[in-house]
């Protein structure tokens, strides 16, 4: 899978952006601030949910014409290509498109998969459980397309539990129908991670690479309940009195926590060094494509924002060596074309360079000093 045309209308600082590519690596430099992550930022709105950096959509709108955005793909997968569209105007909310046809948000993981990979993470495995959850859910939804719905009307029905826990609702027929839709898409979400982790254990174990394995569990405390929905809405009606004083849902699938483990130290990833737990983060990703192709005969599209910089030069040869190997079409983003030296004339290469708060971006042929 991969892009073979990206354009970008009013997106951020591309007051007008268009490029052609092929199916191998997409390398994006220029300096801080041209406009590189802003590129990769409008790939990831290609998936469901609010991309990279988790802007509202009026944000993305390139200031200060502030007229809306739009952002179109053409996707090309094994014999068979997608238009894929997203847009905003001012007066509406975000629009998305595939093959010109209006679709839910969360349509788009059927036809375009992507895994990404940002600086944003490297404190991945120091922060709270909720950025693991969601690091996770991004990981399954690439395997199950259907898992943004699940996640979607799990946290709907929650929401509204959690309302009439706030009321401090005592009467069970309230309750009743929520917890039921809670338990039937709690289920999917706890089947579908925990599948996930399995192909990307697999993924890791049966694959040559210089990166560390990170064994993944899920933490089932106050999260994964039970495999049966009626003992799992008995869980929620049991716990509805706890639930009533704290005002929310205190157990659930929202409440699971992902662990790692550098498996051949024994330890785990936040009792590693930052220079470790980065190697595993590199680890999961390229399980999950390598997993991906196994399952779909081909990779999904990778994106790494300013990857190259935080590796020494033996890590950042044998990254791009597990790229090549995969074919994927990975977009990476640095500072200076030597970063991306070592895939020779296997990459695409293009500068970025911003002026009067516009972002330009330039073909430069490998061969040119």
């Amino acid at each position: 899978m991969h892009i073979s045309q990206l354009t970008l209308s009013h997106f951020r600082s591309h007051k007008y952006t268009q490029l052609q590519v092929e199916s191998g690596p997409v390398a994006l430099f220029g300096s801080n601030g041209a406009g590189k992550t802003n590129l990769v930022e409008a790939i990831s709105l290609l998936s469901p949910g609010k991309g990279i950096r988790k802007a509202n959509t009026a944000d993305l709108s390139r200031s200060p014409d502030n007229i809306g955005w739009k952002v179109n793909a053409e996707v090309v997968s094994g014999v068979s290509s997608n238009l894929i569209e997203t847009s905003w105007e001012t007066t509406s909310s975000r629009i998305v498109k595939i093959n010109d046809k209006v679709v839910k948000q969360n349509d788009l993981a059927k036809v375009f998969r992507v895994v990404w990979l940002l600086p944003s993470m490297d404190r991945l495995w120091l922060e709270g459980a909720d950025g693991r959850r969601k690091f996770l859910d991004r990981l399954t939804l690439s395997f199950f397309p259907k898992h943004a719905d699940c996640v979607l009307n799990y946290e709907k029905a929650m929401r509204e539990r959690n309302r009439l826990l706030k009321e401090k609702m005592t009467d069970g027929v309230w309750y009743k129908a929520l917890e039921r839709q809670m338990a039937q898409n709690g289920l999917l979400i706890q089947s579908n991670r925990s599948a996930t982790l399995k192909k990307i254990s697999s993924a890791q174990e049966n694959s040559t690479t210089t990166f560390p394995i990170a064994e993944l569990s899920l933490s089932k405390a106050n999260g994964d309940l039970t495999t049966d929905e009626d003992e799992f809405v008995k869980a929620l009606s049991e716990n509805r009195h706890l639930d009533i004083m704290a005002g929310r849902t205190l157990i659930g699938p929202h409440r699971s926590d992902m662990e790692a483990t550098y498996k051949e130290k024994g330890i785990s990833a936040k009792d590693s060094s930052t220079g470790e737990q980065k190697a595993m983060l590199i680890s999961i990703v390229l399980a999950n494509a390598r997993a991906l192709k196994l399952e779909l005969g081909h990779p999904p599209v990778i994106l790494l924002d300013e990857i190259s910089a935080h590796l020494d030069i033996d890590r950042r040869g044998a990254l791009y060596e597990e790229i090549n190997a995969l074919g994927a079409q990975a977009w990476m983003t640095g500072t200076d074309r030597n970063l991306f030296s070592e895939f020779g004339c296997k990459a695409k290469y293009f500068h970025v360079i911003e002026s009067s708060g516009i972002s330009d971006i330039k073909e430069i042929d490998f061969s040119v000093d």
